[in-house]
């Protein structure tokens, strides 16, 4: 009965922090995308494009694409999407109902379009930079970034820049040519963002240890990480000691937990960290 309850809590404590983040998310789109006209990779941003075209409240048009786009999805690159996709890729357009709502005037903050471009950057880095630390995404272009990673081979960096400037080029069609240069702008320094919040978190670690909590620093590893390791013979040249490295690599949060573990059974290990951006191994069955 506890462990149902303890599943309940986690699953509800993980619900409230995705709605939070689509929350920030889509107040960055409502009070500074919206009133600087510009198209700023995202699905939101080629709402405001078409809502010229289609006499259709922006959180309409959001969610009918971000619908369809999970139907593409689900049909192209089948589980790659999970119930978080589902559910952030809804609530985004829903939140932006409810602003429109309480806020049926509501014009720019800082009264510049440059300064709203900024700012939606910095706020929207926020809530994405949650729903990625979850696991998460906020739906729209990160599907069409992996159906092109899936059928064109592409990398998915590129493939999220491309459909990005896609989306920002697409103001041409309205908009003048100041705000055609600021979509682009904000697309390139929004994927700059997305790079640290998103890429960086697939880049795993490798990190070489030597310790003299070898054996509790091992078992650490395999039954607390769940993750491998190899172990190597090291001799030391100052004066010839051997010792076992320990050579083990990890995610983020793995990383983290990791080096807590360290600091906290033995604070003079030495430690050598190493960024890992692709592997190819034979998983343990």
């Amino acid at each position: 009965m506890s462990d149902v309850k303890g599943k309940t809590g986690a699953v509800l404590r993980e619900t409230a922090v995705l709605t939070g983040a689509v929350a920030i998310i889509a107040a960055g789109v409502f009070f500074f995308l919206v009133p600087s006209h510009t198209s700023v990779s995202s699905i939101s941003g080629l709402g405001i494009v078409l809502s010229n075209f289609v006499p259709l409240p922006l959180s309409v048009i959001t969610m009918i694409l971000n619908v369809v786009l999970l139907i593409i999805g689900f049909f192209t690159c089948g589980r790659e999407f999970g119930a978080k996709t589902v559910y952030t890729s809804v609530l985004l357009p829903v939140f932006l109902g409810l602003f429109e709502k309480l806020f049926p005037e509501f014009s720019s903050m800082t009264g510049s379009q440059e300064l709203d471009v900024l700012c939606y950057i910095l706020v929207v880095s926020i809530g994405l930079s949650i729903l990625f630390n979850r696991n998460a995404s906020s739906g729209g272009l990160d599907i069409v970034a992996k159906i092109m990673n899936k059928y064109l081979h592409m990398e998915l960096g590129k493939a999220m820049s491309l459909s990005g400037m896609c989306v920002a080029l697409s103001a041409a069609l309205v908009y003048d040519k100041k705000t055609v240069v600021l979509s682009i702008l904000g697309t390139y320094f929004n994927g700059i963002v997305l790079d640290h919040f998103i890429f960086d978190n697939s880049i795993k670690r490798r990190v070489c240890i030597i310790t003299e909590k070898e054996e509790a620093l091992r078992q650490f590893i395999l039954h607390d990480l769940h993750s491998g390791a190899t172990m190597y013979e090291a001799i030391g040249a100052y004066n010839l000691e051997k010792h076992n490295e320990i050579i083990t690599i990890v995610d983020k949060s793995e990383y983290q937990k990791l080096m807590n573990f360290i600091n906290r059974e033995d604070p003079k290990a030495f430690v050598t960290v190493y960024n890992v951006s692709s592997m190819q191994y034979q998983p343990k069955i």
